[in-house]
């Protein structure tokens, strides 16, 4: 942690800036990088659209759309479609490796799921709906971190968690 710099989406849709922390805004434009710029995940397992602000190594805000022809949709539920719960914890989670793997110490790394505590669902995602989700990194040990997450639709909360996770070496998965 102790990064320098801040990214931030100027407006949905358009380039940030990357400004130092806790200073005016700088008038640097510099556009967020493509979510598969940082993450491994591809379609059909990708559920981040945009990136809406990224302090590397501290935090993320993303983006995803349920679009109604989403697969997994034609069978959760037939004639009542929502996002399976454990979706949404994986696109949290895809938003937090956003965060830990956007460090220059990230490069060539995974983020892999260590745990999931305290999640709750409170509202449900339907097609069409926009998520936002928010991950802030609240502890690391070595390769162990932590993080809380929260997924909303609008101002609605649709889930809370915190999130374990394991960064290692994608040398190492490839030997395995």
């Amino acid at each position: 942690m102790g990064h320098e710099e801040e990214w931030v989406a100027a407006e949905p849709g358009t380039c940030g800036r990357i400004r130092p922390r806790n200073k005016y805004p700088c008038r640097n434009v510099t556009p967020l990088p493509d979510p598969k710029e940082i993450l491994p995940h591809r379609e059909p397992f990708i559920f981040v659209d945009e990136i809406l602000e990224l302090v590397p190594g501290e935090s993320a805000r993303a983006r995803w759309t349920l679009r109604p022809d989403t697969p997994f949709l034609e069978g959760h539920f037939p004639g009542e479609p929502i996002m399976p719960g454990v979706i949404i914890v994986e696109a949290l989670a895809q938003t937090g490796a956003l965060a830990a793997l956007s460090t220059e110490d990230g490069a060539g790394k995974l983020a892999l799921f260590a745990g999931v505590d305290k999640c709750r669902f409170k509202r449900p995602v339907r097609p069409g709906d926009t998520l936002e989700f928010e991950t802030r990194v609240t502890r690391v040990r070595g390769p162990i971190g932590e993080a809380e997450a929260v997924a909303r639709v609008g101002d609605e909360v649709a889930c809370q968690a915190i999130l374990k996770f394991a960064i290692v070496d994608r040398a190492q998965m490839e030997g395995r």
